[in-house]
C-alpha cells in the first residue's frame, strides 16, 4: 500500500472497536510505521456472544476485525483474511460463526494467553501491526438510559447499542479487569494515540472506564487525535449531535484533553460543536471525509489525511507535508 508521506518512523496505538475500528486502521495504514489496535472486549451478540458464554473468553469479533484490518496486501494475506471474516452456513449449531473466531478461540485454549493466541494470528496474516485486547476477561457494558422521564438500567453491548433513550451513565462489570502489560505499554510508547471513529458508548468511551487504561490515556492526552463519528445514523446515538458525543466523553475523563479533534466538515457548523472543542482546548481539524455515496461512512484514504493533518499539528516541524 502506499504511504501518503515519506516521514520519520512512527508508532500509532488506534483504541476502539468493530467497523470503527476497522475503518481507523485501514487508514492508519497509510501513515504509520508501527501500528497497534487496542480492542474493546464487551461484545456480547451473534458468533462472539456465543463463544463468551460457552467457553468464559473475552469475544474474538472485534478482535478479529482490527487483525483482519491489518492482513499483509498479499495474495496470501487477503485470503487468510476473507478466510477469517467468512461464516458459516450450516443446519446445525455452528450456523453463522465466523471462522476467525472459532480460530481465535481455539488458539487460546491452545496457547492459555489471550495476548500469544492474538500475535499467533497476527503471524498468519503477516499482519502490519499487533491487536491487543482492553482487559483479559469479557466486560460487560452496563448504562442508566433515560427515555422521557423514566431512568432504567441497561445491560450488555448490544442491548445499550439499540435501546431506545439517551445514556446518562456508564460503567463495566467487573469495575477493575486485568489489563495487559503490552496495551498500557503500547500506549505509553505510541508517537500517537487515535480514538474513534466508532460507537461511542460501547466501543470508544469505555477505555475511559477501565483505571490503567485511563491513566495511560491521560498521559497521552497531548499526542492523542479524536476522530468524530458522520452523519446521525448511529442507532446508538440516534437524536443526539456531535457535541453531545464531546460531552459524554469530557464527562468520562474531565482530566483528558486531546492534542487534535478530526471532524468531517458535515459538521463544522453544527451549533456550538467548535466553540465547545475549543474550549476544550484542543486543535480542531475540519476535513472532508466522507465516504463517497454514503452519509455515515469514513473514507479510509480522506480520514488517513487527516489524521496526518492532525499529526503534524500535534506535533509541529516533526513531520514533513505529503
Amino acid at each position: 500500500m502506499t504511504r501518503i508521506a515519506d516521514v520519520s518512523a512512527r508508532s500509532f496505538v488506534a483504541l476502539g472497536g468493530g467497523h470503527g475500528l476497522y475503518t481507523s486502521l485501514t487508514a492508519l495504514r497509510q501513515v504509520a510505521d508501527s501500528l497497534t489496535a487496542v480492542v474493546t472486549v464487551g461484545d456480547d451478540g451473534g458468533s462472539s456472544g456465543r463463544l463468551r458464554s460457552e467457553m468464559d473468553v473475552v469475544p474474538p469479533g472485534d478482535l478479529r476485525m482490527a487483525l483482519s484490518a491489518l492482513c499483509e496486501d498479499t495474495p496470501w494475506g487477503r485470503t487468510w483474511r476473507d478466510v477469517l471474516q467468512t461464516r458459516l452456513e450450516t443446519t446445525g449449531p455452528l450456523q453463522g460463526h465466523a471462522v476467525g473466531n472459532l480460530l481465535i478461540a481455539g488458539l487460546w485454549q491452545h496457547t492459555g494467553d489471550i495476548v500469544e493466541g492474538l500475535d499467533w494470528v497476527a503471524r498468519l496474516l503477516h499482519a502490519r501491526g499487533r491487536v491487543l485486547p482492553l482487559a483479559l476477561e469479557p466486560l460487560e457494558i452496563v448504562a442508566e438510559m433515560r427515555l422521557q422521564d423514566e431512568v432504567r438500567t441497561v445491560r450488555g453491548q448490544v442491548a445499550v447499542a439499540t435501546a431506545e433513550g439517551r445514556v446518562v451513565a456508564l460503567r463495566l462489570e467487573p469495575a477493575q479487569p486485568r489489563v495487559p502489560a503490552a496495551t498500557l505499554e503500547a500506549i505509553t510508547e505510541a508517537d500517537h494515540v487515535v480514538l474513534g471513529p466508532g460507537s461511542w458508548y460501547t466501543s470508544v468511551l469505555p477505555h475511559f472506564l477501565v483505571a490503567p487504561v485511563a491513566e495511560a490515556l491521560v498521559a497521552a492526552a497531548a499526542r492523542t487525535i479524536v476522530t468524530l463519528n458522520i452523519a446521525h445514523e448511529d442507532v446508538e446515538t440516534v437524536g443526539m449531535d456531535r457535541i453531545d458525543d464531546v460531552r459524554a466523553l469530557r464527562r468520562a475523563a474531565p482530566g483528558f484533553v486531546p492534542g487534535a479533534v478530526v471532524l468531517d466538515e458535515s459538521h463544522a457548523s453544527d451549533p456550538g460543536l467548535v466553540e465547545e472543542l475549543e474550549r476544550w482546548g484542543t486543535t480542531v481539524v475540519v476535513e472532508q471525509m466522507c465516504l463517497r455515496g454514503a452519509i455515515d461512512r469514513h473514507d479510509p484514504d480522506r480520514l488517513a489525511a487527516a489524521i496526518e493533518l492532525a499529526a503534524r499539528k500535534v506535533t509541529p516541524g516533526a513531520l514533513r507535508s505529503p
